[in-house]
């Protein structure tokens, strides 16, 4: 009899792995049964238990004598792993310590990231991460997921067949165009759906059974990449145009020839191919790109907080988003929806959200993308302003929330930030480029020009900061609290797509989960990331029973509770 290694809830039900399989015992209990044994078998990551596997087991699996001869339970493996991790002297050096964990035993990575996670995730997520993409090639020692090229992409149903998970059901995919801050990252960007899914199953309970990081390799611009002899990646100029589009929905047909309800998460898309792909691809396959809904749902959710903190509704914000990309339209849509279900009309939303782009504010008399036109500003309104730069449009569109999502450090100066400090008793600031290094300014800067009067939330962890005698922890709006439970939800019911009411309801989780634990703050702690992953999820899967997409009939409740994975070992016998 075959047991669920993760979701009871989810679609088909299949063997984990050709080489391993969870089944129940003789006594009714699970245990991991194996396909390999002695040396193979602790070279497979998830299943390999090292020192934690038992005298009765290393006789059996043929692993006497290639072990230590102590048997540690996974406690005891933690605490040595973290000592390990404690001594590495950089960020960079504990990255690639954890990596390398990774590599050798997954499940006690994973025990190491849970119990660590707030210290850790800074290291597997933004910032650490955007070194690690910068020298991926450099750093390389152990292959993980799929890399996708042109040369190929005629094999895909091939190369599908042959992933060692046989069951997936959470992929993170990138084409590595425009990696946090730091751009155009070629082959490099796979650090990221790796980062990613790690947060998946730390903070979503999506079991490391059911994942797979893809790098959609089409190339770079970049010469300096297809010009190292360490760079790793297709040394090609990027695929564009048609295509490119060919090129994603051959991958995204196979995916579904395989997987039919595998959740894509897009990640790290230029801003022109993230809607294009998103908006093609998002009934074909159940798919969101994190970009743009996730980083809109969360900041949609730290601005209703820090609005209702500062004594006003969402819908009496003037808000001003700085930065065009994926993630300043995906913010701009998410925050329109918001004043919306708040009580206005599209048009009195969009008219109080002014969006900037490298040109200054997007109006309707200019050339613009098609994807920025729905933010355009009409230009008899602008009429006599004097200008359309940041500061000219936070004074005369008396602005009281300030976002940025531009890339740009420093972009946030003091004379931008006075103006909107001027415009209200609490200004909202939210400096949301990743990675810190991006950031448009810092909580410590913000908080002397506004003489401590902003409520201020960044996208990438900074320390703590004093002001006026008061010590602030600074609020991070990190993507981390929506795209977790958003997936672990939308494969918990088998969502046949992932509706702009599902990333709705998971922002206002967020919101609710805040103000019931945490009534001050604009954001909860990261060290509660799976508490509010669970509570997103719940939500998630809510909204895709109410709105008709769910496949899987139950009690949200319990599609939420069963979908949850957890690190600990099973017993582990031969085939």
């Amino acid at each position: 009899m075959k047991v669920a290694a993760a979701s009871a809830s989810a679609p088909t039900p299949t063997a984990l792995s050709p080489y391993f399989d969870v089944v129940a015992g003789p006594d009714g209990q699970p245990r991991m049964e194996v396909a390999v044994d002695g040396i193979a078998l602790l070279r497979l990551v998830l299943i390999n238990k090292g020192t934690a596997f038992t005298r009765e087991e290393r006789l059996a699996l043929g692993l006497e004598g290639l072990l230590p001869p102590q048997v540690n339970d996974l406690d005891t493996q933690v605490a040595r792993a973290y000592q390990g991790y404690r001594a590495e002297p950089t960020a960079l050096a504990r990255y690639q310590f954890l990596r390398g964990l990774q590599e050798r035993q997954e499940i006690l990575f994973y025990a190491l990231l849970e119990r660590h996670l707030e210290e850790m995730l800074p290291v597997v997520y933004t910032p650490t991460v955007g070194l690690a993409v910068e020298r991926f090639s450099a750093l390389y020692q152990h292959p993980r997921g799929l890399s996708i090229t042109p040369d190929n992409v005629d094999h895909l149903d091939a190369i599908l067949a042959r992933y060692p998970l046989a069951d997936v059901r959470m992929i993170v995919a990138t084409d590595s165009s425009a990696i946090l801050g730091i751009g155009d990252q070629g082959w490099g960007g796979l650090a990221i759906p790796i980062g990613k899914l790690a947060l998946y199953t730390c903070a979503g309970g999506v079991s490391p059974f059911h994942t797979m990081p893809v790098a959609l390799d089409v190339g770079t611009d970049r010469d300096d990449l297809r010009g190292d002899p360490l760079y790793l990646g297709t040394r090609v100029p990027r695929l564009r145009g048609d295509a490119y589009v060919a090129f994603i929905e051959r991958f995204v047909r196979a995916v579904g020839r395989r997987w039919p309800r595998a959740v894509i998460q897009w990640e790290d898309l230029a801003k022109d191919a993230a809607f294009t792909v998103l908006d093609a691809f998002r009934a074909t396959q159940p798919s969101f790109n994190d970009d743009i809904q996730g980083t809109g749902a969360v900041a949609l959710a730290g601005v209703t907080r820090a609005s209702r903190l500062a004594g006003r509704r969402l819908r009496d914000e003037v808000i001003v988003v700085h930065g065009a990309g994926a993630g300043g339209i995906g913010v701009a849509e998410q925050l329109a929806r918001g004043m919306v279900a708040d009580g206005l009309s599209r048009d009195q939303a969009r008219a109080r959200i002014l969006v900037l782009d490298s040109r200054g504010l997007l109006v309707d008399d200019r050339p613009l993308d098609a994807y920025k036109r729905a933010f355009a500003q009409p230009r008899d309104r602008v009429a006599g302003w004097g200008g359309l730069d940041l500061a000219t449009t936070v004074r005369r569109a008396g602005a009281t929330a300030l976002l940025g999502l531009s890339g740009q450090a420093g972009a946030f100066t003091e004379e931008v930030v006075r103006a909107v400090a001027a415009n209200t008793a609490r200004p909202i600031v939210f400096p949301l480029s990743n990675p810190t290094s991006s950031a448009e300014a810092t909580p410590a800067e913000l908080a002397a020009w506004t003489d401590g009067r902003a409520l201020v939330a960044a996208g990438s962890p900074f320390t703590a900061i004093t002001h006026g005698g008061t010590t602030r922890v600074v609020p991070q709006g990190n993507n981390a609290f929506v795209f977790p439970g958003l997936g672990a939800g939308a494969i918990a019911c088998g969502a046949r797509t992932i509706t702009d009411a599902m990333v709705m309801a998971a922002s206002q989780a967020v919101v609710t989960y805040t103000e019931r634990h945490h009534p001050a703050a604009i954001y909860p702690p990261v060290a509660e990331l799976p508490s509010v992953a669970r509570a997103v999820a719940l939500a998630t899967i809510e909204a895709a029973v109410q709105g008709g997409v769910a496949t899987v009939a139950g009690d949200p409740g319990a599609m939420a509770a069963a979908g949850r994975w957890a690190p600990h070992y099973l017993p582990v016998v031969r085939r």
